[in-house]
């Protein structure tokens, strides 16, 4: 079928996502179907104002042979900027088998930040068998801002931005935006530079278009008070604009030179991969693991904490082995003692959760961490005598023994104390060495809890049977 021919607009295209907003079945069939076919003309019609989000979940939906060829089919019709929504490894595979020319070619059409996103994860060698292919001043660009260390500013700025000298005016510089091609696509506010590009103010779009165009650009110029340096953690550029509700920021080298511009967009991005990157750490899941890896990779990523947490049950098996003896008089003791390491080790992943997150705004400081770590374990204690009391009544009911339903609820009460004040101070220790606690904390608070849970309870049980 010719792309020209008139029954193209007859194609009936289905529904892009189902009722559970995944890519439904029937859609994702037609474009399997047309690109097994090459019918690129049915594929254009499915894909015609398709948003890069969907495009870039359909593509993932696809077997892998059939996502470079989709793109291949599609030519220019295809949004490269769809690449920027998939996972790293089927981005990376993608860009393996496509020619590295029509790669440089397509990511010329894309706002800088984009480029640099789709590009970095590539090896140097792939990297730079792309950008060979790009003009010497757009790839000189693009390169600047790869040399940028990773999860930086500068790697997420885009370097398309508009700049104009103090001396103009409001009216001149509305009719350079109206006559200039090459604009960012999206902007929100027009930067003020001195001859050497260091950052003098900005004036906001809407304050610009409410002004007379005889005034000059430094009488309604901001000065700018929330600059981002090139070499800023992403992270605190994000924390940035929660804290000052912006919109866009701009971002200059060591010498003070504007380079670039983070708009919102990017910073939600961010703010969404570090809370996954924390999410996954605090389980023992490597910060770049994703759906799409394959199993060994996921193995080889999961394996080093397991290893560490096998290390650390050992210990725990210790404590236990110390009291041999007392479990051996009564065999409860053997069906209890699990009760009280599992309490104690979900209330200090709670507390865990709620110091590593608090650290990681910055709302967790010297300022107020005594109030913190007292506040943690009162809230143990209370927990801590509430759940003893329905313990202790519940043990002492399953096996007719009041005194053994008053020893595991002491032990229970101890226990939760320990993961309330552990669960924060291990979090802070960390934090404190300059290490991140995301990663490393769950693993000491569950070993302490555990070990404490074990400890006391068999404990109280042999200072129990001592006087029997």
């Amino acid at each position: 079928m010719r792309e020209d021919d008139p029954a193209i607009e007859n194609i009936a295209v289905p529904s892009v996502r189902d009722a559970d907003g995944a890519i439904a079945p029937d859609f994702r069939a037609a474009a399997e179907a047309a690109v097994e076919g090459e019918d690129r003309a049915a594929l254009k019609t499915l894909i015609a104002g398709l948003h890069e989000a969907d495009l870039g979940d359909l593509i993932e939906s696809l077997h892998p042979d059939a996502r470079p060829r989709l793109i291949e089919l599609l030519g220019a019709d295809f949004d490269f900027t769809a690449l920027t929504e998939l996972d790293e490894t089927v981005r990376v595979e993608i860009l393996q088998q496509l020619k590295p020319w029509t790669v440089a070619e397509r990511i010329r059409d894309l706002d800088s930040d984009d480029a640099v996103y789709i590009l970095e994860d590539l090896d140097e060698d792939e990297k730079n068998n792309i950008l060979k292919y790009i003009p010497a001043p757009e790839r000189v660009a693009l390169q600047r801002s790869l040399d940028y260390p990773e999860e930086s500013a500068g790697r997420r700025m885009q370097t398309e931005f508009i700049a104009v000298p103090p001396f103009w005016t409001v009216g001149r510089t509305i009719d350079y935006m109206r006559e200039t091609e090459d604009l960012p696509e999206t902007f929100y506010e027009i930067f003020v530079v001195d001859p050497a590009y260091r950052l003098i103010g900005s004036v906001p779009l809407d304050k610009l278009l409410r002004t007379r165009r005889a005034v000059l650009l430094t009488a309604v110029k901001t000065d700018q008070r929330h600059v981002v340096t090139a070499s800023d953690d992403q992270e605190d550029v994000a924390r940035l604009f929660e804290h000052y509700n912006l919109v866009s920021a701009p971002v200059v080298d060591e010498a003070g030179r504007l380079v670039g511009v983070i708009t919102i967009d990017d910073v939600v991005d961010v703010i969404q991969e570090e809370a996954d990157e924390d999410l996954r750490a605090m389980a023992g899941v490597g910060s770049d693991e994703e759906l799409s890896d394959s199993v060994a990779y996921t193995a080889r990523g999961r394996l080093p904490w397991l290893v560490v947490n096998l290390g650390t049950a050992f210990l725990a098996a210790f404590i236990i082995a110390l009291f041999t003896g007392t479990i051996e008089k009564m065999v409860a003791l053997a069906v209890l003692m699990p009760i009280v390491a599992s309490m104690g080790g979900n209330a200090a992943n709670q507390t865990m959760t709620v110091a590593v997150r608090a650290l990681a705004t910055k709302d967790l400081g010297s300022h107020n961490a005594r109030r913190v770590v007292l506040r943690e374990v009162l809230v143990g204690l209370c927990n801590g005598v509430f759940l003893a009391v329905l313990l202790g009544i519940a043990a002492a009911a399953w096996f007719s023994n009041p005194q053994l339903g008053g020893v595991i609820a002491a032990a229970l009460v101890v226990n939760m104390l320990a993961a309330g004040l552990f669960g924060i101070l291990i979090p802070l220790a960390i934090h404190k060495l300059k290490l991140d606690p995301a990663v490393a904390s769950g693993v000491f608070v569950t070993t302490v809890t555990d070990s404490v849970g074990f400890f006391t309870f068999l404990g109280f049980a042999s200072i129990w049977f001592s006087y029997l």
